[in-house]
């Protein structure tokens, strides 16, 4: 279908380590439409995590395919990758990963003023996404001057930098306290609304699954959509 983003199919991911095999996903199959937010819910161990680092183009599927846009993922040399993370997608982590010598813009702009924008039009496409996101006070502050909450904000303001189609977030509210992770969840979700982006998170939380438009749940490696309420 033309308006499908995401086409996995019989994806299977197995870690061999000397004479030990352990399969982390078995035979799953996913299609994400374009626009929908998804959410993967599981416990630790699950594979939701190994699946979204498939999905980023992070970590490389045993068997199966991976088609995302216009990439076949599951067999791209790494040059091309690299372009898939760079220009498709905007990735969010459960920590935030900032530069801890760069400001709140700095961490925003960079990766766009790193692929070939201009420095000035990188810089004001951050400010925009960082006022989007609360911290139109805050953009000349270091991560660490910077509360666990507002960096994982400029985290999900860097994650868009690029206009991506397709976001992944793996555990993106798990280092905060409640109030912080709600917060960033209704932020989250209302920033890929506002600019229309595919989302695909994975998540134990389960309050902040249920703002997905379709759940899922991953038990050893098996998917299962979970019946709307």
């Amino acid at each position: 279908m033309s308006d499908t983003i995401i086409q996995v199919s019989g994806l299977e991911k197995t870690y061999i380590t000397g004479m030990d095999r352990l399969t982390i996903i078995k035979s799953l199959d996913l299609n994400v439409v374009s626009g929908t937010k998804v959410v993967v819910v599981g416990e630790s161990g699950s594979g939701k995590s190994t699946l979204l680092n498939i999905l980023g183009g992070l970590d490389t599927p045993t068997a199966g395919s991976v088609v995302v846009g216009p990439y076949a993922i599951h067999n791209l040399p790494e040059n091309q990758l690299a372009e898939y993370r760079s220009k498709f997608l905007g990735l969010i982590f459960q920590f935030h990963y900032l530069l801890k010598d760069f400001t709140a813009l700095e961490n925003v702009y960079l990766p766009a003023y790193m692929s070939g924008m201009s420095r000035k039009e990188a810089a004001q496409a951050a400010r925009t996404l960082l006022a989007d996101v609360g911290l139109d006070h805050r953009i000349h502050h270091l991560p660490s001057q910077l509360s666990g909450g507002e960096r994982q904000r400029v985290a999900v303001a860097r994650s868009l930098i690029q206009n991506p189609q397709l976001v992944l977030a793996d555990e993106p509210t798990g280092n905060l306290d409640p109030a912080n992770a709600h917060l960033i969840g209704e932020l989250l979700f209302s920033m890929v609304d506002k600019y229309h982006k595919t989302l695909v998170l994975v998540t134990h939380d389960r309050d902040l699954a249920s703002k997905g438009d379709k759940v899922y749940t991953i038990t050893r490696g098996h998917l299962a959509q979970v019946d709307s309420q």
